[in-house]
């Protein structure tokens, strides 16, 4: 039996603003942005670059209680994981494209982190694992 996660939902205010901080900040790639009349909502998937794992589902809030978890699905905890190949040029990056770090970069036994928030407040450690962790070779595939 083989399964995926294929997509993550990512509640926010706004699809095109979403879009923009994902693509032009991140530096994501736009995977799908499909209008869904029946619905009147958007279908907008978005991934990191050269990325074939899961993707992002950008989801507008569309009920009132929605509109408070935008920011913070985590609950104030990280809650995406980014990682790279190379750590310091996507820092360095970031920080230049106005990206909001919380914790700055840090050694850790596992690897290279920092936290940075998106454009709504969500926390995301951006991330260089090392090559003996477990997780390093399921991301290298």
């Amino acid at each position: 039996m083989k399964q995926n996660i294929v997509h993550i939902a990512l509640v926010v205010k706004d699809y095109d603003e979403a879009i923009d901080f994902y693509v032009n900040k991140l530096q994501f790639e736009l995977i799908e942005d499909t209008y869904q009349p029946e619905q009147d909502k958007r279908w907008v998937v978005v991934s990191p670059p050269n990325s074939n794992g899961v993707t992002l589902l950008l989801a507008r809030a569309s009920k009132p209680e929605q509109i408070d978890f935008i920011g913070n699905q985590a609950g104030g905890r990280v809650f995406l994981f980014l990682n790279t190949d190379d750590f310091w040029r996507d820092y360095n990056r970031m920080v230049a494209d106005g990206i909001s770090f919380v914790r700055e970069p840090k050694e850790q036994d596992y690897g290279t982190v920092a936290v940075f928030e998106d454009l709504y407040g969500n926390l995301w450690d951006l991330l260089q694992l090392n090559p003996e962790h477990p997780m390093a070779k399921r991301t290298a595939r």
